[in-house]
C-alpha cells in the first residue's frame, strides 16, 4: 500500500457535493487545518472517485478494511490513530477522506498543490484498485438546498456560500405560502414587471423568482440576498460569516 506523510488537510464535514470541498487557494486563515502524519493513498476507478467526492453513501467494505487504522493524525506532538482515513484519486481528482468511525465519507479535504503533485507522481505507474460498490442507479436528487453543480460552477467560495444562503431564504419563502410576500420579492427582482406580477398566483410567482435568481452570481444577487434575509438572525449570522457585520 502507498502512503503519504505530513499531509495538511482542511476538513469540510457532511458535504455531499464536491464543489463545497474547497481547493487550497480558497482555504481561509480561520479554517481548522490539521496535519496527517501518515495516510494511505488509493488509486481507484473514476466512477468510485466521483461517488466518494459527490455523495455521502456507504464506502466499499473492502476499502474500509484496507485502510483501517493505517492513518495517523499529528496533534501537539502526539500521534493519534484514525479508524478510516485515506487519500483517494482516480488519476485526475484527489481527495482526503475521514469517516470519523462511520462507513461513509463524513469529512473531506483537498490537498495542498505540492502534495497533489506527489500523488500524481506516486500513482503514475499504478493501476486502479477494483473495489465493489453499489452504484446508485437513480440520478442524484439535486434540489434548492443541494443545488446541482452547474449552478455553482465558476463561483468563488464566498459566492457559493452566499448563493446557498439565498437559496435557503427562497426555500423558507416557499414554505411561508405568503402570496403577497413572494410577489413583493419578485417585484424587487423585476420592478419593471410590477403590474403583471400582481396577477400571479403564489407558486407561479415563486417559480419565476427562483428561475430568475438561480443562475450566476452578481451584485444584484448580493443586494437581493442581503435584503431578503434582513431581520432573520440565523440568516444574518451566516451573512456575517461571509461578509462581515452588516451596516444598518
Amino acid at each position: 500500500m502507498l502512503y503519504l506523510h505530513d499531509v495538511w488537510v482542511n476538513w469540510f464535514e457532511g458535504e455531499e457535493n464536491g464543489y463545497n470541498v474547497c481547493h487550497f487557494h480558497e482555504w481561509r486563515k480561520d479554517d481548522c487545518v490539521e496535519l496527517l502524519d501518515q495516510v494511505p493513498l488509493l488509486k481507484v476507478e473514476t466512477c468510485l472517485y466521483n461517488y466518494i467526492e459527490n455523495d455521502l453513501s456507504e464506502l466499499p467494505q473492502q476499502l474500509l478494511n484496507d485502510t483501517y487504522q493505517k492513518a495517523y493524525l499529528r496533534k501537539n506532538h502526539e500521534r493519534i490513530q484514525l479508524d478510516n482515513c485515506f487519500v483517494v484519486t482516480d488519476g485526475t481528482g484527489i481527495l482526503a477522506v475521514d469517516t470519523i468511525g462511520y462507513n461513509i465519507p463524513i469529512r473531506k479535504s483537498r490537498l495542498i498543490p505540492r502534495q497533489e503533485q506527489l500523488v500524481y507522481e506516486m500513482i503514475s505507474t499504478h493501476e486502479p484498485q477494483n473495489y465493489q460498490f453499489q452504484l446508485q442507479t437513480k440520478q442524484k436528487d439535486f434540489h434548492i438546498l443541494s443545488p446541482e453543480p452547474e449552478l455553482m460552477r465558476g463561483l468563488t467560495r464566498k459566492e457559493r456560500q452566499l448563493k446557498q444562503l439565498l437559496f435557503m431564504a427562497l426555500d423558507q419563502l416557499f414554505s411561508s405560502k405568503n402570496e403577497a410576500e413572494v410577489r413583493y420579492w419578485l417585484t424587487e427582482w423585476c420592478p419593471e414587471r410590477y403590474a403583471s406580477i400582481q396577477e400571479l398566483p403564489f407558486e407561479e410567482a415563486w417559480e419565476q423568482l427562483f428561475e430568475e435568481a438561480k443562475y450566476g452570481w452578481s451584485k444584484k444577487h448580493e443586494v437581493f440576498c442581503e435584503n431578503i434575509i434582513k431581520g432573520q438572525p440565523f440568516f444574518e449570522k451566516l451573512w456575517e460569516m461571509e461578509h462581515g457585520p452588516k451596516v444598518n
